[in-house]
């Protein structure tokens, strides 16, 4: 883990080598101070020059100055060693999980993908930053201190430091013990924030409901869990910070206590005296640092843990080695035995196969959960067939890269996803670099000119969060000028009417059936009477594809599709 870590220094080498060299000579410096007390002490103040007193004052300073500098590159340059690293960490973890299919995102809860993203990589700019430097000054300063109180008194010294060891025992057990509970932290954080997502997003369900006492429970429940995982890690911290209190206390009672009787006895001067006491403060200065790294490196190790743990989880869908790009598909679809399941204890698709012409109207009916939606998701790719091919052009979809086949389908939801901004954004999302031309055409194409130009910001409108100030049907040809721009050969169609009024729904289909004009169009119908025109109709039940054909052919039949028409048309 620590090879894996400190990979992500490599970017950054003159970075790390200014702050780590820095903090270095400061701690070199520190050491300056007690040596130069003890020269004062027992050599200048006995022969009385005070010229003396003033160039070692005036040197003292200068080491203060030039120390000072050190300190402020060792913050600022230091942090932003341990903020690029943070930033790099947190865009690898995005771009891969933008790499995750669908069925990755069925398992997991937004919420906690979130605190993946953010509060998981709080800490790992500080232990980034302050984690080699503190080691390494602790080692050096504790080292270098303790020399220097050799060189002053043999025994005093090694009675000084007799107690290291049980800072190091400490070091250990608390770090392991702060680890595991920031772990769980992060844990029940994740739980935490998923659930205040989810009742967020979801406020006007809960008021509908009148259920906000029933949210406000179980966000206290969630609260509540939270909290116990926060004070059993402050409770870790209290022992750990009270431990090292009273050993550190110890260290200087024990220089005090020596010092003092080998002063009595002769064997040091008070200048030795003095300095050594110094000496000892600067010893014990790194090991109070070890209650702060004790309480940020547990936090750091933890995050930099389920972060690892995340970027270990390979995408189940992924382009294969030597994938094709694909351009100006004419939208030959072929299905060839293919068969899907989310469990496999159930099969959704089984052994299904369907030819698809390029230009070709064909619509998907049949009860929820038969696979319409699934059978239409497997042509992006979105999900991954289990078994048999599917064949765009003659080219198999494993065979291409995702980004280019994406790039060649377009998808019109009925749950329409809008992004926060105004409507013109939204718009070009299907195409980041289209013009204003472009943009207002598309508008006009998806019959949104007129509700734009009523609009007193026009395209600048703020449409709120996932659209909340445009009604459904308003959102939906906002979606469908967004496909115009997109301009995709292949186009899929699910269920995007079915939650439209009448009237509503007798505008947008006519921009849907604008849309469609000339493309491969996948239509996943429950109105049954939107799709008469489609080139043909194919009814999908629990044992595949049982019929298809045009919508006269079908009512002639007198199968599974005049049954669910006939019991739509008698409603």
């Amino acid at each position: 883990m620590l090879k894996r870590f400190f990979s992500y220094y490599r970017p950054y080498k003159s970075l790390f080598i200014l702050d780590f060299a820095c903090a270095v000579i400061a701690a070199v410096l520190e050491l300056a101070f007690p040596v130069a007390v003890n020269n004062v002490i027992d050599s200048i103040l006995p022969s009385g020059k005070w010229n003396l007193v003033i160039l070692s004052s005036l040197g003292l300073l200068l080491l203060y100055i030039i120390n000072t500098a050190m300190q402020y590159i060792v913050t600022y340059f230091g942090h932003k060693l341990g903020v690029n690293i943070e930033t790099d960490m947190r865009q690898e973890l995005f771009t891969h999980m933008q790499k995750q299919s669908f069925s990755y995102y069925d398992n997991h809860k937004t919420g906690k993908l979130m605190t993946r993203l953010t509060t998981d990589l709080f800490e790992i700019s500080e232990v980034a930053h302050h984690g080699p430097e503190d080691i390494f000054i602790t080692i050096i300063t504790l080292l270098g201190a303790f020399l220097l109180m050799l060189q002053v008194h043999t025994q005093l010294a090694i009675a000084t430091v007799c107690l290291i060891p049980l800072i190091m025992f400490a070091v250990s057990y608390f770090n392991r013990k702060m680890t595991q509970v920031n772990t769980r932290i992060f844990e029940d954080l994740g739980e935490f924030n998923a659930g205040i997502e989810a009742s967020v997003s979801g406020i006007r369900v809960v008021q509908a409901f009148a259920n906000e006492e029933h949210e406000a429970e179980r966000f206290k429940f969630l609260n509540q869990s939270y909290r116990k995982s926060k004070l059993l890690f402050y409770r870790m911290m209290g022992f750990s910070s009270s431990y090292n209190y009273l050993i550190i206390r110890l260290i200087n009672l024990f220089a005090l206590f020596f010092g003092s009787y080998y002063t009595i006895r002769g064997e040091l001067s008070y200048g030795d005296f003095v300095g050594f006491i110094l000496l000892s403060n600067i010893f014990v200065r790194p090991i109070e640092k070890v209650n702060n790294m004790i309480e940020m490196y547990p936090k750091g190790i933890a995050g930099f843990r389920r972060f690892s743990e995340e970027m270990d989880r390979p995408p189940t869908i992924k382009d294969k080695a030597g994938a094709v790009d694909v351009h100006n598909l004419k939208g030959d679809i072929e299905y060839k035995n293919v068969s899907f399941w989310y469990d496999e204890s159930e099969k959704v698709l089984d052994n299904i196969s369907l030819s698809i012409e390029a230009g070709e109207t064909v619509a998907f009916v049949g009860p929820s959960g038969a696979g319409k939606t699934t059978l239409c998701n497997l042509l992006p790719r979105f999900y991954e067939i289990k078994g048999g091919s599917i064949t765009v052009d003659g080219y198999n979809i494993q065979d291409v890269t995702m980004s280019s086949l994406r790039n060649e389908i377009g998808v019109v939801q009925q749950d329409v996803y809008l992004f926060p901004g105004t409507i013109r954004e939204n718009i070009k999302y299907g195409k980041l670099d289209a013009t204003e031309e472009e943009v207002k055409h598309a508008a006009t194409l998806a019959n949104l000119d007129h509700v734009i130009a009523s609009m007193p910001e026009g395209l600048d409108t703020i449409i709120g969060e996932r659209g909340v100030k445009l009604s459904g049907g308003q959102k939906q040809r906002l979606s469908i000028a967004r496909m115009f721009l997109k301009n995709p050969p292949i186009l899929i169609l699910d269920e995007a009417t079915s939650a439209l009024d009448t009237e509503t729904e007798q505008v947008i289909q006519e921009s849907l059936d604008s849309l469609a004009e000339g493309r491969t169009t996948l239509i996943i119908a429950h109105r049954l009477a939107t799709i008469k025109h489609a080139t043909r109709i194919v009814v999908v039940d629990e044992n595949g594809i049982s019929e298809q054909g045009t919508h006269e052919e079908l009512m002639k039949v007198g199968g599974t599709y005049r049954r669910l028409y006939e019991a739509q048309f008698l409603e």
